[in-house]
């Protein structure tokens, strides 16, 4: 029954991402907002795609930590569920960090860049990083919040990956504070994983973690630390 069910989700994305792209080249000429509401329309798509084909459900906890105002989220990463889920429900328009090259995929690159996130050039090496303060720092004053997943990668559940600099060195720079996100996406979305698996998501949202005067190590640590503790709560649930 789980490979029925998510054989049937995988053609639903698939049937569904090619009209939408599509749509997305079309309607690029409105203005970022009315743009991105819509196009992120398919991500929602998806992520309802997911609770009735597959049985996904999903709960927030924490959301009155969501700041009315500037914030960077830095969230955790287990699965392609979260990428889907935070574009179509953070109450700010959010801005991935991603590499340039993903434009080029046909048809979900194409939707991916008509967004104005972040998008960024991986060979320039330390520049990159000089990519991501710029670009975001742009993104943060159109009332937008840069996010990112510190681990660089997904990580299986019951792990942690080293946390990359970007964001906090994007948080010191800018004083924004951050908005650290757990969940456990990948106890039934596994990474890479054909089969998924019917059960409930939490997203936890954590207190903001304030920047001001903050180096990015001590940024990096002070989210490290909240969204680790708060994975083994969930994981152990």
């Amino acid at each position: 029954m789980a490979f029925i069910r998510s054989l049937l989700y995988a053609l639903f994305l698939a049937i569904t991402v090619i009209p939408y792209a599509v749509l997305s080249l079309l309607w690029s000429p409105l203005p970022q907002r009315q743009r991105y509401r819509l196009t992120t329309g398919w991500a929602r798509l998806a992520i309802w795609g997911a609770r009735v084909i597959v049985g996904i459900r999903w709960q927030v906890i924490g959301s009155e930590n969501f700041p009315n105002g500037r914030g960077i989220v830095l969230a955790k990463h287990q699965s392609a569920w979260e990428t889907l889920f935070l574009p179509a429900h953070l109450p700010r328009e959010a801005c991935f960090v991603y590499k340039k090259e993903l434009h080029y995929i046909p048809f979900f690159g194409w939707g991916l860049a008509t967004l104005r996130m972040i998008p960024i050039n991986r060979s320039k090496g330390k520049d990159a990083f000089e990519q991501i303060v710029r670009i975001g720092r742009q993104r943060l004053e159109e009332g937008r919040w840069p996010t990112l997943f510190p681990e660089g990668t997904r990580v299986p559940p019951g792990k942690m990956g080293r946390f990359k600099a970007g964001g906090a060195k994007l948080a010191e720079r800018t004083g924004a504070p951050v908005i650290p996100i757990a969940h456990n996406a990948g106890s039934v979305w596994p990474r890479n994983a054909f089969i998924k698996k019917p059960g409930l998501i939490t997203v936890s949202v954590g207190p903001l973690i304030q920047t001001e005067g903050k180096s990015a190590d001590a940024i990096n640590q002070e989210a490290r630390a909240w969204i680790e503790q708060e994975m083994q709560r969930l994981e152990s649930n």
